[in-house]
């Protein structure tokens, strides 16, 4: 999606330029058979209402309009009842606290629903990398409260995660 961005400061009005929003740092299951997570979503500020427009525009043409996201309370305390995405609206539902935390639910209406893992947007980038990887993956057995877990044991929790049914990077 094209966007005018506002001059940097001391040029001129006539010198907006334009440029492409960032895609998304998200990384779903390749395919419909998969574990508690759908993959993983890094978003890169925790204000909801800037980072939920280019998760849903990523989205949409592939897997139908998002109607709805459930968050956690923990994660995102602020979030507002509604987002606007470009041509709709999303309806933001707050889970109850004992929700599983760090993980958000997207809901395209009667296309599917996919649980995806937060990364908190301030989670190193080897870390980042490595739940985007390991949450992506169709085998993975465990939680969004565990993968995270484990990445702040550090990366040597890809041994835990092994023993545990994962299959590490590859």
């Amino acid at each position: 999606m094209d966007a005018i961005t506002q001059p940097p400061e001391g040029a001129s009005p006539g010198d907006a330029q334009t440029y492409r929003m960032p895609l998304p740092r998200l990384r779903l299951t390749p395919d419909v058979s998969h574990g508690p997570l759908d993959g993983a979503w890094w978003p890169r500020c925790d204000a909801l209402e800037l980072e939920l427009p280019g998760l849903v525009s990523f989205l949409d043409p592939g897997v139908g309009t998002v109607t709805r996201v459930t968050v956690d309370t923990a994660s995102w305390p602020d979030a507002p009842q509604t987002v606007v995405a470009p041509g709709h609206v999303i309806e933001v539902v707050r889970a109850d606290p004992a929700a599983e935390a760090h993980a958000v639910t997207v809901d395209c209406g009667t296309v599917g629903r996919w649980e995806l893992l937060v990364i908190p947007p301030d989670e190193p980038a080897g870390a980042a990398t490595w739940l985007l990887t390991a949450a992506a993956d169709p085998d993975n057995p465990l939680s969004a409260r565990r993968m995270l877990a484990l990445a702040e044991d550090g990366l040597d929790g890809e041994a835990t995660w092994e023993s545990e049914g994962g299959h590490g990077l590859r």
